[in-house]
């Protein structure tokens, strides 16, 4: 939809945006639409990049919340792109695992009293994790990639793009430091999320 030179303090990339329409349409499955920004820096096509597919998170990526470890990744994955000279960096729209901010807020107020991320979004009536990662696969394929090293610990984006024929060469682990506010998520995301981690 979209594409403009992007300089930023990790170094400089090329910014596209990406709309995509997913579902059919039928039997009450409402046709989505979904957009999503790919930073892309240096040459990626002369040997598999860096890859990092990255959902919106307000409270973190913004006001640097400690709930969570979305900021600390975020600001890896351009570190380590940057340091690499060349990756695609995904960010797309899907705010609370895919619940929505408003959601995702109602989800704090429960996990204050006592739940984890994972019970409060069924409280609500959410999958644990909403999101299918149907557009970060259809955009690394516009991006006339076919092999990727995925920077991620999450199992389900690797399967997400192994399924959309995308091979992951590797998955590069993105841990970063535990605050207390974020441990408890955190071994929420590895026990059960099944989030791969060296440390926990």
């Amino acid at each position: 939809m979209a594409e403009a030179d992007f300089p930023t303090r990790w170094g400089h990339f090329r910014i596209h945006g990406f709309e995509g329409h997913f579902g059919d349409g039928t039997l009450g499955n409402d046709r989505r639409k979904e957009e999503a920004v790919a930073l892309v820096m240096g040459d990626i096509h002369s040997a598999p990049p860096l890859v990092r597919i990255h959902s919106q998170c307000l409270t973190g990526d913004v006001f640097g919340s400690l709930r969570c470890d979305c900021r600390q990744q975020l600001e890896m994955a351009l570190r380590m792109i940057g340091e690499a000279g060349a990756g695609v960096l995904l960010y797309e729209q899907q705010e609370g695992r895919g619940i929505g901010l408003m959601p995702k807020l109602q989800a704090y107020g429960l996990q204050d009293q006592g739940m984890d991320t994972v019970q409060a979004n069924v409280e609500l009536g959410f999958k644990a994790d909403h999101r299918e990662f149907q557009l970060p696969a259809e955009i690394l394929k516009a991006l006339g990639l076919k092999e990727v090293k995925l920077l991620s610990n999450n199992p389900q984006k690797v399967a997400a793009l192994e399924s959309a024929g995308i091979k992951v060469v590797e998955r590069v682990p993105c841990e970063v430091e535990a605050h207390a506010a974020s441990e408890r998520y955190l071994n929420t995301k590895k026990e059960k999320l099944g989030h791969l981690f060296t440390e926990r």
